[in-house]
């Protein structure tokens, strides 16, 4: 699935598993279609903050399991808190702009 977040600044397309779990991040159910208005945004994005210092980094690779071509090859995994900044940035762009956050399955 892809979700597709919009406000009236602009759009951004991401994974659906990215999506719904940002979307808990910031308290709401992860339902998709939905959205947060903007008076609400504001406690929306404190708490995606909040959960998203509280993780981890992602893992590096242990030492020796990176020596197989295919594993040298691929790129480290991109973090959930990496996946996170352009909805920072929309939500902070929305919250200047007064607008509501809305999501659709794209």
């Amino acid at each position: 699935m892809i979700v597709r977040f919009s406000t009236r600044a602009g759009a951004l397309t991401m994974h659906g598993d990215a999506a719904v779990a940002l979307l808990k991040a910031m308290g709401h159910s992860g339902t998709v279609p939905g959205a947060i208005l903007a008076a609400d945004l504001p406690a929306a994005l404190a708490s995606l903050r909040q959960t998203l210092s509280t993780q981890a980094a992602a893992p590096p690779l242990p030492a020796g399991e990176g020596d197989d071509e295919e594993q040298q090859e691929r790129e480290p995994p991109v973090s959930l808190r990496m996946r996170a900044v352009p909805l920072l940035d929309m939500i902070e762009t929305a919250i200047a702009r007064d607008s509501d956050l809305m999501w659709e399955r794209g």
